[in-house]
């Protein structure tokens, strides 16, 4: 009840303070309002106290989890408040600094975006967030075993459903070809297309861009994760493990929109993203947040020809 009151008055506020934005925009500036209040609870603990007593516990999207759950907290850990940790299957790698973490879910779901435990949830028009902290997953994560002739690039793509509808932010085999044209005398280029069976999917359906096989046959240099995946499973936990590592070794990155994106931010160098549609456009979400999760350069392409453009900076 009481949570109702206040999303009602926090619901008048925001009509109030942005009445001119469209209804489907207003009510993460009112989850954003809902969430500054929420951490007033924990002032004393987080602040004056100081117990170890924060237990987060989190099953929504992957980029939700990087953007937003993990820099806060990997704050908890440097503040010594964090006591435990929960998350999907796959993520022990990701709170490596968590003394105690439990992988309790196999599926993600839109509903565990909606965590008001953190300080933000999805997108937000304030990302001044106090408690919040780089990861070093790429200082952590550095490694001798993954290293090639080349400076190494990272493609990371994904072919699946977004909001409902068919893919809209991918890297089509045109794309592909262009970029692989321009750019492998240059890196080391490992492609990246996690398949269901590698990951912990969420809402969305993933389709077969058959691209492996194109690849294959035309650019046979391309390095495959799912490969190396293969190769190397006496050396590595997980899939994820795998990706931390490879990342980790590279200053290079193209990247789609959602998880991929995010998770190529956190490792520094340059990362160009692919992203045609998203409410992280409103919300500035490349800028203010992708682009602090390290020392990384973000450039964003709306379009293919955008994309091809950018294809310069490397």
């Amino acid at each position: 009840m009481f949570h109702k009151i206040i999303n009602k008055i926090l619901s008048l506020y925001t009509l109030i303070r942005h009445g001119d934005l469209p209804s489907d925009l207003r009510y993460f500036y009112r989850d954003t309002y809902y969430c500054q209040l929420y951490q007033l609870k924990y002032l004393i603990n987080d602040y004056i106290i100081k117990p170890k007593y924060k237990r987060l516990s989190f099953n929504g999207e992957f980029a939700a989890e990087l953007i937003f759950v993990l820099p806060f907290v990997y704050w908890h850990h440097k503040n010594g408040t964090l006591l435990s940790t929960e998350a999907s299957k796959y993520t022990k790698e990701f709170y490596f600094f968590s003394e105690n973490h439990t992988e309790a879910y196999n599926i993600r779901s839109i509903a565990g975006n909606y965590n008001f435990e953190m300080p933000r949830i999805l997108y937000s028009h304030n990302y001044q967030m106090a408690k919040w902290a780089k990861v070093p997953l790429k200082e952590h994560y550095k490694n001798e075993l993954f290293k090639f002739e080349k400076p190494t690039l990272i493609i990371a793509n994904r072919y699946n459903s977004e909001w409902g509808g068919p893919p809209i932010s991918f890297l089509s085999i045109e794309a592909l070809d262009y970029i692989l044209n321009k750019l492998k005398s240059k890196y080391a280029i490992i492609y990246n297309r996690p398949r269901p069976q590698n990951i912990v999917n969420d809402n969305s359906d993933i389709y077969d861009l058959e691209e492996f096989d194109w690849l294959e046959k035309n650019h046979p240099e391309v390095l495959l994760m799912e490969d190396l995946f293969e190769e190397n499973k006496d050396k590595i936990n997980n899939f994820n493990h795998l990706q931390l590592m490879i990342y980790a070794n590279s200053e290079r990155f193209i990247s789609t929109h959602g998880g991929s994106a995010a998770l190529a931010c956190y490792f520094g160098g340059i990362n160009l993203i692919l992203s045609k549609e998203g409410r992280e456009h409103h919300f500035d979400c490349f800028n203010k947040l992708y682009s602090k999760l390290s020392d990384v350069k973000v450039f964003v392409a709306r379009s293919d020809g955008q994309l091809k453009e950018l294809i310069q900076q490397f």
